[in-house]
């Protein structure tokens, strides 16, 4: 765990320091976005933190794979996800300078699961009477189509100062804690590289959200969100798409759907915004791209909770959903739900407070 830890703390170092560079990068090459109507922010703000993101992940790894346990992370597996994070970051930070087109992301996205693909990560099974090996080509379409949700999930549920940057960082943790386990107290080699992985984006999200955090002074854009989410759909694929079921549950009564679960229940928020906004937009009649100001942050800041509040019950759901799965694959399913209804009752006494705030001054 030390050698983890370190990895941590030394990628929010890394990130924390390099994030007022690129701060100042962004201004001078024009990767800065104007306010919008559907903006929170009220001035004129640099994204490209994703680049910030991406150098503190290279230096922590070209640092952490001189440790004896970190190191042996690093394969093909961390090299297809090394790989397709930095292509996928340069697409973003395109983005964030010339706003491409959907068509123009959404092929970028798919190659950059193509890359995973071609080193390995890939959704080999589903637990469909017992476990269903898939097709090769069959789950390699619903590899791609994963990271592709994945992405665009992180990037709809950017739209609150630090929101997203907090999100990934909870969603990471629910997967290391769940990768550790497994890799160092159960023996499993294959859950190494998402230990890995999963370590690092904790840290440069715990790097970046003091600098990203309301008032924003810089926003990740679309090369730090597509680039979180990326590495989050791989952390999943190669946690739970590819380790054997049995090696899971041999130990606990957990139910064979736990490795399918884990990853919708982590990143419940970002998949519920997403699909919420598909489906609304496509019931206006509108693409389901289209920007709008009904995500659940706009939802929670019309009722009267500030940025912060607002950031704050988002984390709570986030936790509320994603830790107590992990919770119950190593201990019985009273300690998971217990875990789950005590974050569910600091998430209300946040709402109850904004309530009796608000009435009193209504009053």
């Amino acid at each position: 765990m030390r050698e983890y830890l370190l990895t941590i703390a030394l990628a929010a170092t890394l990130c924390y320091l390099i994030t007022p560079f690129i701060k100042d990068l962004a201004m001078k090459a024009g990767a800065f976005i104007n306010v919008r109507s559907r903006d929170t922010h009220t001035v004129v703000t640099p994204r490209w933190g994703g680049i910030g993101m991406w150098i503190s992940m290279s230096i922590s790894f070209l640092v952490v794979n001189h440790l004896p346990l970190v190191a042996k992370s690093f394969g093909r597996e961390s090299t297809g996800i090394f790989l397709a994070g930095t292509f996928i970051m340069i697409l973003g930070a395109l983005d964030d300078m010339y706003d491409l087109d959907s068509i123009t992301k959404f092929a970028g996205q798919a190659v950059a699961g193509g890359i995973l693909l071609l080193h390995g990560v890939q959704i080999l099974w589903l637990p469909i009477n017992g476990i269903y090996i898939l097709p090769p080509s069959i789950g390699q379409l619903i590899t791609i189509l994963f990271v592709m949700v994945v992405i665009n999930a992180v990037n709809f549920v950017d739209g609150l100062d630090g929101l997203a940057t907090g999100i990934v960082a909870i969603c990471a943790m629910a997967f290391f804690g769940f990768s550790y386990l497994l890799a160092v107290v159960n023996g499993l080699n294959r859950a190494g590289a998402p230990s890995l992985f999963t370590a690092v984006i904790i840290g440069i999200c715990i790097g970046f959200l003091p600098h990203n955090y309301h008032p924003a002074r810089i926003f990740m854009g679309d090369s730090g969100a597509m680039f979180l989410g990326l590495m989050l759909s791989a952390a999943a694929i190669t946690l739970t798409g590819q380790i054997d079921v049995n090696a899971i549950t041999s130990q606990r009564s957990s139910s064979a759907l736990l490795p399918l679960l884990l990853p919708f229940t982590v990143l419940a928020i970002p998949l519920i915004d997403l699909g919420m906004a598909i489906v609304r937009r496509l019931r206006a009649g509108r693409s389901p791209f289209a920007a709008d100001k009904e995500h659940l942050h706009h939802k929670l800041l019309s009722m009267g909770n500030s940025h912060r509040r607002t950031s704050a019950i988002l984390y709570s759901w986030t936790a509320m959903f994603a830790f107590p799965t992990v919770v119950a694959a190593f201990a019985p399913i009273w300690v998971a739900l217990l875990f789950g209804l005590s974050i569910f009752i600091f998430s209300l006494a946040l709402f109850k407070k904004n309530w009796i705030k608000t009435n009193v001054t209504a009053k």
